[in-house]
């Protein structure tokens, strides 16, 4: 979109965790206002409508009638944390929170190239975004503390990663299937 720039492309203007979508890690997307990405968003739209607001809740309309249902389906990315993740990111300030996205990410290529046999990118990478810092850090000690997975082949240790991340997010309650509309 014409005149639509960012300078944060690891965190949309939504609340989506852009440095996680297994779109934006292709390279298919560089997150809004980050080039020739979703450019006709319609949410970028409105913040230029709105002074150019670089992220949605720090316009005085927020939330506004665009969340509706927002969050009931995923597409590359699960919309199920995003207004926990705006909370956080408000909280802690947007270095500590890019920060700690950051790590998640370290935690998500460690995944993707240690343990993904090739059919569980959008699992890690759904597991990544819902699944806490605290778990998933809890889950690579556990995969590390197994010096042995080095000689598995790649099929069991996809396997031990999976078992370890889904039983995290069974502790926690959350679903990794992707919501559908």
């Amino acid at each position: 979109m014409k005149g639509f720039t960012r300078t944060e492309t690891r965190f949309s203007l939504c609340g989506l965790n852009c440095a996680l979508c297994s779109m934006h890690l292709g390279g298919y997307c560089p997150g809004c206002g980050g080039g020739a990405g979703n450019q006709s968003c319609a949410i970028a739209k409105c913040s230029l409508e709105h002074g150019g607001v670089q992220f949605c809740w720090e316009c005085q309309e927020y939330p506004c009638l665009r969340y509706e249902g927002f969050d009931d389906g995923d597409s590359f990315v699960p919309h199920r944390n995003r207004r926990q993740d705006i909370a956080r990111a408000r909280e802690l300030g947007m270095e500590s929170y890019l920060s700690q996205l950051e790590e998640k990410r370290a935690i998500l290529d460690a995944l993707l190239e240690g343990y993904n046999d090739g059919r569980r990118k959008t699992f890690f990478n759904t597991a990544v975004y819902l699944l806490p810092l605290e778990e998933l850090q809890s889950v690579m000690a556990a995969l590390g503390s197994r010096p042995e997975l080095t000689e598995y082949p790649i099929q069991e240790r996809a396997l031990a990663a999976v078992g370890l991340l889904q039983e995290a997010a069974d502790r926690r309650g959350i679903g990794l299937k992707r919501s559908k509309k």
